[in-house]
């Protein structure tokens, strides 16, 4: 992807699409359960406070966890500034791309490039990182099933609350599906990057030959080319290394998932599982994995509202909603258009040049005529 394409796919007008999502679902929430008594009733307090102040914490601590990922994945080539630039902008990208469609990692790759990651390094960075996060749901997904249960994250626990969990069973079978086609394509990378990259790719190729799935035989060729890449990169990395990156993905969505349970109970008096909190946001990630919208704008809302209800006051649970948006989610939009310019100003040269020879005009990175693909020469 050339700089021109980042210029025309995250221009600012483009923020105005997810927002607008966003904001839309969250006046369904309000039109639907608004409650004026519920607002009258809050009161601020020291507890207000303390958990609103957890809430911004949780917030630094998961970029901060981010940004670690990104220095260790670099092995410390970039410093902790250059960390910030690729975070920030990374999720402005991420938000601006439906999930479904593999977020911002694309874009990512260019932008560990404009900070002079080799084009093969920034490959195996974005992979890898796409694998951490799947272990993360691989790992969690059955602990939070076979520690909470089906009954205790798919169903209201409270008998007395009308406002449950809908469609329990539908989003059960769905969470199993996607959870199932995360878990077959990690490990299907995992043995691309580790056993045999050139395997797989043949594999794919062979694939996407076939007559319904020829329109995906470039993407399928590239993405082999990539693993294939990634691999020679990846293989031979230290303990510390794995176990570094290993920890602050971990740490990232362990922190990201706190925020809502410390924004609920800065505002709710109904008594809370974290555990059970902390269960149904790791089913929630999984199911906002498959949507089609930019960044799950729309979709995290209605989530949010279906999984969590139960445990707000009615008439606060699309205020708390668009509240929990506006820190994970809309920050990283406004932030990125700010700092999106300034990068691209530092960069812009350095990033030319790295395209020429990503199209095989000079240096040790060629493309791949016969696949689209890169190689390292």
């Amino acid at each position: 992807m050339r700089t021109e394409d980042i210029l025309k796919k995250l221009r600012p007008g483009r923020v105005l699409y997810p927002i607008l999502i966003g904001l839309a679902a969250v006046s369904y929430l309000l039109v639907r359960d608004f409650d004026t008594e519920a607002f009258r009733a809050i009161a601020w307090t020291w507890n207000s406070t303390l958990w609103l102040a957890v809430t911004i914490l949780m917030a630094a601590v998961r970029d901060l966890a981010y940004m670690w990922r990104i220095r260790t994945l670099t092995e410390r080539a970039l410093d902790w500034k250059r960390c910030f630039y690729v975070t920030f902008l990374w999720e402005f990208a991420s938000a601006l791309v439906p999930p479904v469609l593999g977020g911002g990692f694309a874009f990512a790759i260019l932008f560990l490039m404009g900070e002079r990651i080799p084009g093969g390094k920034s490959i195996a960075i974005v992979m890898v990182t796409s694998l951490l996060d799947g272990l993360f749901f691989a790992v969690m997904a059955p602990l939070v099933v076979l520690f909470i249960g089906k009954s205790g994250l798919f169903s209201g626990i409270n008998p007395e609350n009308i406002a449950t969990i809908s469609y329990g069973r539908e989003l059960f079978v769905a969470f199993w599906i996607i959870y199932g086609i995360i878990l077959l394509y990690k490990l299907v990378v995992v043995y691309a990057v580790f056993i045999n990259a050139r395997a797989v790719k043949w594999l794919l190729i062979k694939i996407c030959a076939l007559p319904l799935m020829k329109r995906w035989k470039y993407r399928a060729a590239q993405t082999g080319t990539e693993m294939v890449i990634a691999s020679h990169e990846l293989k031979h990395k230290t303990i510390r290394f794995w176990t570094d990156s290993i920890i602050s993905t971990f740490l990232s969505w362990t922190a990201r998932f706190i925020i809502i349970n410390s924004l609920i109970m800065a505002f709710s008096d109904i008594s809370v599982s974290h555990l059970l909190l902390y269960g149904r946001q790791v089913v929630m990630g999984i199911l906002m994995i498959g949507s089609p919208t930019p960044g799950g704008s729309g979709v995290a809302e209605l989530v949010f509202s279906n999984f969590l209800n139960e445990f707000i006051p009615v008439g606060l649970v699309a205020s708390l909603a668009l509240f929990w948006r506006l820190i994970a989610y809309y920050a990283y939009l406004f932030i990125g258009v700010v700092l999106l310019p300034a990068w691209l100003k530092r960069v812009l040269p350095f990033t030319h040049l790295h395209e020429d020879k990503l199209n095989g005009k000079s240096g040790h990175v060629m493309r791949d005529t016969t696949t689209g693909g890169i190689f390292q020469k």
